[in-house]
């Protein structure tokens, strides 16, 4: 996924990025950086994160740097801020997103006399590198962001600093949020809103679908005005924020909340306690809980001093190495016990199937297994919640493709989709029987995105139904 965070300041603004920056570490593990802009001109620092964590990488840095705007990120892939000189000046530049048709926009700009792009480790193309080229495709700043938006398929958001101020973009279907943050003499812009409540800075505005700002000490001015079409990704409430984050107007926390309590008025099984899976599972599971009656309970810790985030490692073998190792039993709270588990989602399967037979071997009873969203049926397109080489790394897809004789179609697909249907029936319980659960009951998608209490239509549901 990834975050960034901008600020302007009459001050110098290097501790603000520092700490904003930081506060966005749940979204990325592979790279950190920052930019800052002032009297010396720019300054940068771009640093691995992937075994220690952004405080601890970028320490000296933030010693020796100094200005009074700043942009930088968390980044779970692209090296990044990246400065750029051309014709509109010298700028850095971040982004938050996906492009899908990186090949198809890396010939164009070829064809236009384009000369050269640096491939990274592994022969890719740095995403923000491809949107520096094509907002250079035009002969002003304003126009180049809005093109670079517009010619991207997937999402792109992004934040670009020079003398003038931050320009911040919000994508154009705004899959991702973009706020802004003020306090007397500063204003910032964020991914997470909680990020900058500590600093100092409230809310000031979130920005809309496509919607173009530039962010000085003194304002925040709108150069284009949002779009009416919004498709927010629903996973960031079911997953990826944090907590004490909001978006559109809906707190996650509050949101997994009434997701478990959702879950919990369709379900009839009476077990002896009710556990999220450490951490993302556990807001849904207090909601499960305090709906059902049932009493909520904390059967094992994950450790988290030392240990990185279960989806670091490149190969799967050490994400699930990892994923194992972190968690540790309270056997007192496990052994004879029927146990309602709560997880946000199945992906693979791979580390449930683990959590579960770790509750086995320590005297689990009974396991209940509740996904808090329904079964993912489609790679994501839009966001890098996956970079999964294949759809059929999904449990589901590989289920479906054995229960199809490999026939899978769009129309199959929805069939499988369909909560009521027969196939989504024998979906639950194929996926049940290979991952060894007791049970096993997905939340339905109407009730999810009731528990989000925004309009329907703004909310991106591709990886469950395929929409658009």
């Amino acid at each position: 996924m990834g975050g960034f965070f901008g600020v302007a300041s009459k001050e110098d603004c290097v501790f603000d990025l520092f700490f904003g920056i930081d506060y966005h570490s749940h979204l990325g593990t592979r790279r950190g950086g920052m930019a800052v802009y002032g009297e010396n001109g720019f300054d940068r620092a771009i640093h691995n994160i992937e075994n220690a964590p952004f405080r601890t990488k970028f320490d000296k840095d933030v010693q020796k740097m100094s200005g009074n705007m700043g942009i930088g990120c968390i980044s779970d892939y692209e090296p990044q801020p990246l400065l750029v000189r051309s014709h509109h000046g010298t700028y850095a530049i971040t982004t938050v997103g996906k492009i899908n048709n990186m090949k198809e926009l890396t010939e164009n700009l070829f064809d236009n006399g384009h000369s050269h792009f640096l491939e990274m480790s592994g022969g890719d193309i740095n995403a923000t590198e491809m949107i520096a080229a094509l907002i250079n495709q035009k002969e002003n700043l304003i126009e180049g962001i809005q093109y670079a938006l517009e010619q991207v398929e997937g999402s792109i958001s992004i934040l670009l600093m020079n003398q003038a101020g931050i320009y911040a973009a919000r994508d154009k279907f705004g899959r991702t949020p973009v706020v802004i943050g003020k306090k007397e003499g500063a204003h910032c812009i964020s991914f997470e809103n909680f990020a900058y409540e500590n600093l100092g800075y409230t809310d000031y505005k979130e920005l809309g679908p496509g919607e173009i700002v530039v962010v000085t000490p003194d304002s925040c001015l709108t150069l284009v005005n949002p779009g009416k079409e919004m498709k927010i990704c629903t996973f960031l409430w079911v997953y990826y924020g944090y907590p004490s984050s909001s978006y559109e107007g809906t707190n996650v926390e509050n949101m997994r909340y009434a997701c478990g309590k959702k879950m919990a008025q369709r379900d009839n099984v009476k077990p002896d306690i009710v556990a999220g899976v450490p951490d993302s599972g556990i807001a849904h599971a207090i909601g499960y809980a305090n709906e059902s009656g049932i009493p909520f309970s904390r059967p094992f810790i994950k450790y988290t001093p030392t240990w990185p985030r279960s989806f670091m490692p490149t190969m799967q073998s050490q994400r699930n190495l990892i994923a194992k190792m972190k968690l540790l039993a309270v056997e007192d709270l496990i052994r004879d016990k029927s146990l309602l588990l709560i997880d946000d989602s199945i992906v693979r399967g791979t580390q449930l199937r683990e959590t579960t037979e770790f509750l086995y071997q320590s005297g689990a009873k009974e396991v209940h297994i509740r996904p808090a969203c329904p079964p993912l049926l489609y790679g994501c397109k839009y966001l890098n919640f996956s970079r999964s080489s294949s759809e059929m790394d999904l449990i589901t897809r590989r289920v479906i493709d054995r229960l199809e004789d490999g026939n899978v179609t769009d129309e199959v697909l929805q069939e499988y989709a369909d909560p009521e249907s027969p196939k989504y029936a024998q979906m639950v319980e194929e996926i049940r029987k290979e991952l060894n659960f007791t049970t096993l009951q997905f939340n339905r998608l109407d009730d999810m995105l009731d528990a989000v209490g925004i309009e329907k239509c703004k909310m991106c549901t591709y990886c469950w139904d395929g929409r658009e």
